[in-house]
């Protein structure tokens, strides 16, 4: 897996202030991303060690909400595997933290991928530039969804997040 950056104290990506990880590899291609940088598989550095202990480091940090994965696309076929590594370790190691991930697929597209569980928001959907909304929180076109994953999975239907994330 290959990455481009890792924010600190960030507030723009998710509840709270997070670190979050942007990742190298994205098929959507949507037109307008506010990332197409991220676009190229091989862009970025390779995602190793230091880079993982950098995350850590950070989530130490009482102060820290979670982390964020985004790009790029986590779920990328390139990065799918190791994202859910990395998911499985953060969960395990930091279980009070929250994990937040964007991604151009739908919900119901990965909702059975086995970390899918450990994520508690997951904002889904590819940007489309004719549903551009600047009103709604924490995505940017008004067919994407907060989903609070943790209720999702309880209730048997999508449950978007409550905090004001959709209008």
């Amino acid at each position: 897996m290959r990455y481009h950056n890792i924010t600190k104290d960030d507030m723009l990506n998710g509840s709270g202030l997070r670190v979050v990880l942007w990742v190298a590899g994205c098929g959507h291609h949507c037109p307008f991303c506010q990332n197409p940088m991220t676009h190229d598989v091989n862009g970025g550095i390779e995602f190793d060690d230091a880079a993982k202990e950098e995350i850590f480091q950070e989530l130490d940090k009482d102060y820290v909400s979670g982390i964020t994965f985004s790009g790029g696309d986590p779920l990328h076929p390139v990065n799918v595997n190791e994202i859910g590594d990395l998911v499985a370790e953060i969960n395990a190691r930091y279980p009070h933290k929250t994990k937040w991930l964007y991604t151009g697929y739908t919900y119901e597209q990965i909702a059975g991928l086995p970390f899918i569980s450990m994520i508690d928001v997951i904002c889904d959907g590819r940007f489309e530039i004719d549903k551009y909304d600047p009103k709604i929180h924490w995505v940017g076109s008004s067919n994407q969804r907060v989903i609070d994953v943790k209720k999702t999975k309880r209730e048997g239907r999508i449950v978007l997040f409550e905090d004001g994330a959709n209008g």
